[in-house]
């Protein structure tokens, strides 16, 4: 392929957002783009667009007639009974078998294991072709990428050259931001001394110019003059603060940093006493009663306890939770004692506890048919939820980001005594992350997390870690 893709113009929005609009560009053969910005902000939609399995709201998007895309979306939803990584290794296989020369990554690296993450690196840098993006993973944005476009605030702005040079521009450009805000905060403050002590003055005048009439100082028609010209003289003063804080309050909005949310809540759970929530003694997991995925398991877990389980993709990691959720695919066998359904709260990497037709607001009202509208409106705002809009958005237009979140919402909603997370960094942007980190960080229950994101789990403060080799589990 040597035409570029040509996009002119182009906007895409929803019923409940703009994502971005009036975005031109051109994308050579050979280009390296990293697609990056908050969750919901429209970087998946705009793979789509490029694949032509979306419409737009308005603009152009001329692909060469020659260009031949292989596209792996973020959630894979082909391949049964196979982990994450599995699902990606087959549907990256799969799109290059097209041979294709524009390869279009939704979040490639999210359920990989190490050794696997590294391997698709190292195959994305010897990749010869276009190679297109959404990705939060720093390490293949700085081994992959040349060009990024950052998606904010219903722009796309585009910067070429490493991710060392992007993010050093963004911090440059944020610390210019800040100074100038601490500059005008100095001149906002200086304009309201100044106004007050017009305001004073003007008074001072008025009550002199009274006086003077009243004692017959002044001949009236002086008196009412000096008066008249003394309220002249105070109202231009004041209209010319106040025209000039105008404008200082129209740059300060321009110069608005973006909001940074901080989650005013936090998720409770029931007394649970010291006895174990979990215990399994000598147990075996997996799809047949003849070919078990893991045998031996000894595991116990007690309120408050934080583990996480490691291992290859493929291992049995999601089975075991499968397992102990009591999900009747699953055959267990060995002693057995598991948390009610009830007290499970559960959260996976597909976000298969969402259902797609419903709202927002109805995903949080059919689980708290006791909640009144105001309480449920309450409860979704915590949950970064807030706006008309977004409250009445169906679950299938939500971004992986905002669907973590109302998961999440839906656990806390019901107080489980044990959580389990399946990969649940997944999906999420730096910002979202830290939001989940800071829920997680209060969460009084116990946790079964499964993640190879060894920041999270250092952040959320696990306790023990469980590896799984070779249908073996065991404690490290």
């Amino acid at each position: 392929m040597h035409r570029p893709i040509q996009i002119k113009n182009l906007c895409l929005s929803f019923p409940h957002k703009i994502c971005f609009d009036d975005f031109s560009a051109q994308i050579g053969y050979g280009n390296r783009i990293a697609i990056i910005g908050r969750n919901g902000g429209g970087k998946s939609s705009l793979l789509k667009i490029l694949k032509g399995a979306l419409s737009i709201t308005s603009g152009e998007v001329k692909i060469p007639e020659e260009a031949i895309f292989g596209y792996v979306p973020q959630i894979i939803e082909d391949f049964d009974n196979q982990s994450g990584g599995q699902r990606l290794n087959k549907a990256v296989t799969q799109a290059l078998t097209l041979n294709p020369n524009v390869l279009l990554l939704d979040e490639p690296t999210n359920h990989l294991d190490a050794h696997n993450r590294k391997s698709l690196i190292r195959m994305l840098c010897h990749y010869q072709g276009t190679l297109i993006i959404a990705s939060h993973d720093v390490d293949l944005l700085r081994n992959c990428m040349d060009t990024f476009w950052h998606i904010d605030g219903g722009k796309i702005q585009v910067f070429c050259g490493s991710y060392e040079d992007y993010i050093y521009e963004i911090r440059q450009k944020r610390a210019s931001i800040e100074q100038e805000l601490a500059r005008v905060s100095r001149l906002k403050k200086g304009l309201h001394q100044t106004l007050m002590k017009e305001q004073e003055r003007a008074k001072k005048s008025n009550l002199r110019g009274e006086k003077s009439i009243r004692e017959r100082k002044w001949p009236t028609i002086v008196s009412d003059e000096k008066a008249r010209q003394a309220v002249e003289t105070s109202g231009k003063n004041k209209k010319a603060i106040l025209n000039e804080k105008e404008q200082l309050m129209a740059k300060l909005a321009e110069l608005r940093l973006p909001e940074i949310i901080v989650p005013r809540f936090s998720i409770s759970s029931h007394e649970s006493g010291n006895h174990p929530l979990v215990f399994i003694h000598e147990g075996s997991v997996g799809y047949s009663a003849h070919r078990p995925v893991l045998k031996g398991i000894s595991l116990t877990l007690f309120p408050q306890d934080r583990i996480v389980m490691t291992g290859r993709n493929g291992s049995g990691k999601s089975t075991l939770v499968r397992a102990i959720l009591n999900d009747s695919k699953v055959f267990k066998d060995g002693s057995w004692q598991i948390p009610k359904y009830g007290d499970i709260g559960y959260l996976d990497q597909h976000y298969n506890t969402l259902n797609k037709d419903k709202s927002v607001f109805d995903s949080i009202s059919d689980i708290v048919p006791g909640w009144s509208y105001i309480s449920v409106r309450q409860y979704l705002a915590d949950f970064l939820f807030r706006k008309e809009e977004e409250v009445n958005a169906l679950v299938s237009i939500l971004s992986g980001g905002e669907k973590a979140r109302l998961c999440l919402a839906q656990i806390a909603a019901k107080t489980p005594k044990l959580l389990i997370l399946d990969e649940i960094t997944n999906n999420l942007d730096l910002e979202t992350r830290m939001h989940i980190i800071e829920v997680l960080k209060t969460y009084p229950g116990a946790l079964i997390v499964i993640s190879h994101d060894e920041d999270f789990l250092k952040e959320i403060l696990v306790t023990d870690i469980y590896k799984i080799n070779e249908t073996k589990i065991t404690r490290s």
